[in-house]
């Protein structure tokens, strides 16, 4: 049996979550943004209207009117703890769990969604028996106002069960509360048993005085600019991002060329201060080897002067001497430089030779011919940096600095990726439509 084809938005949708991988892998801050992202340039997707509020407020019955058929479940407890949706006349209608979903548990993650990701217009519902805004919703709606200001996504603030207040002078005070509790918000008060006591009684008044019809054209106009708020949201996302990272590829790039610069700096330090230690000693030896006489050193000893101090150990112990302080002085660069220990691999069970001097002069007393190779003759000067040099770059700092370079480069390599990733999220991202609308 052949396969159907892979739809083409599902592709569309699997390029854009890899992307976003790339730039969420270097932003995890982002994420949100990111997916919000994908909902805003779906041409195909409708406009959504998301309804927000505590349980047992009126909200999946607000929502039925509006649409003007039951498509919520409507209950005196709590009913809503999942994700409800439904689309009606060109526009999805989604009433998310209460305000007062448990921290942490599902449904206070459809809450999250429904709030924040999926929705582009926002009605927050309050009931009027319930009095003032409690401490969480306020909090809320200020939430909602920044993000408003910021992204232009509309909330209304809508004040429902407005008939059951005992008078309307209780319902002003109410509303004259609320309205000084949420300033930057027009409050829409509305009865959705009076708006279905006016339809089925043919009442145009009380269909009047359930503000549910003055309800209806604000949410069509806010509707109608839902294409136009995407683009503008969109555009602005993706100009935080792309500045985000471009700021953290500078930042980067800096980190990593300054490593680059320590180690080139340091690498420039120690050749000097081994060239200079080297020419030093090399100086010494010379001088301790331009003696007039025979090469006494060669003069091997018999057995019996084996307690005797005689010229051939006289001879070797001075240049043994010459070439102890002519290590010393290279060593005490090699310790400022950091350079000691053997590495890991090359270590013996005798502590005492691991170190570099040894790994690299040996431990044996040198001849005057052994004393002007190694010291006096460019070759053997030039033996001993190369041995130094190879050490100094294992040593643990150097090898420390150098995953650090590594690192800092890969980063720059990441952001660079997501910067690029962006690029192609935003070119693959289809012009919005920005006139027409839906009927509410």
């Amino acid at each position: 049996m052949m396969q159907s084809p892979r739809r083409p938005d599902h592709d569309q949708h699997q390029k854009h979550l890899q992307d976003s991988g790339v730039v969420i892998s270097v932003l995890p801050a982002r994420a949100h943004d990111l997916a919000r992202l994908g909902l805003l340039t779906d041409r195909t997707r409708l406009p959504v209207v998301t309804v927000i509020g505590k349980y047992n407020h009126g909200k999946s019955r607000l929502l039925n009117e509006l649409i003007g058929h039951i498509a919520f479940s409507v209950a005196d407890k709590r009913e809503t703890v999942e994700l409800s949706s439904h689309v009606h006349q060109g526009v999805r209608w989604l009433d998310a769990p209460g305000l007062d979903a448990d921290v942490g548990t599902v449904d206070d993650e459809h809450a999250l969604q429904a709030t924040w990701l999926e929705s582009d217009i926002r009605l927050f519902v309050h009931a009027a028996k319930e009095g003032e805004l409690d401490a969480s919703e306020r909090t809320l709606l200020e939430s909602l106002h920044s993000d408003g200001l910021r992204y232009g996504r509309q909330t209304l603030l809508v004040l429902t069960q407005i008939d059951q207040l005992s008078s309307d002078d209780q319902l002003r005070k109410v509303a004259d509360i609320i309205g000084s509790q949420a300033p930057a918000f027009g409050l829409h008060l509305v009865s959705s048993t009076r708006y279905r006591q006016g339809v089925d009684g043919g009442k145009s008044l009380l269909l009047e005085r359930s503000g549910i019809p003055a309800l209806q054209q604000v949410l069509q106009r806010a509707v109608e600019r839902v294409p136009s708020a995407r683009v503008e949201e969109a555009q602005l996302l993706f100009g935080e991002i792309r500045s985000e990272l471009t700021q953290l590829v500078d930042e980067r790039l800096v980190r990593a060329e300054g490593l680059r610069e320590l180690q080139t700096q340091q690498r420039q330090r120690f050749d000097f201060d081994l060239l200079t230690v080297l020419e030093k000693v090399a100086l010494d030896i010379q001088a301790l080897l331009d003696v007039p006489g025979p090469d006494h050193s060669l003069t091997p000893d018999s057995f019996a002067d084996q307690f005797k101090m005689t010229p051939g150990k006289l001879e070797r112990n001075r240049l043994q001497v010459g070439y102890s302080k002519a290590c010393i002085e290279i060593n005490a660069v090699l310790i400022k430089h950091g350079v000691s220990e053997l590495p890991q691999a090359q270590r013996t069970s005798v502590g005492s030779l691991d170190n570099v001097m040894v790994a690299v002069m040996g431990v044996y007393v040198k001849y005057r011919k052994d004393l002007k190779q190694i010291f006096c003759e460019e070759a053997g000067r030039a033996r001993m940096r190369s041995e130094f040099v190879r050490y100094f770059e294992l040593s643990s700092d150097r090898v420390e600095l150098a995953t650090s370079i590594s690192a800092a480069c890969g980063a720059v390599d990441a952001a660079q990726r997501a910067l690029v990733a962006l690029d192609v999220l935003e070119e693959r991202a289809p012009a919005l439509e920005t006139s027409g609308g839906s009927t509410v």
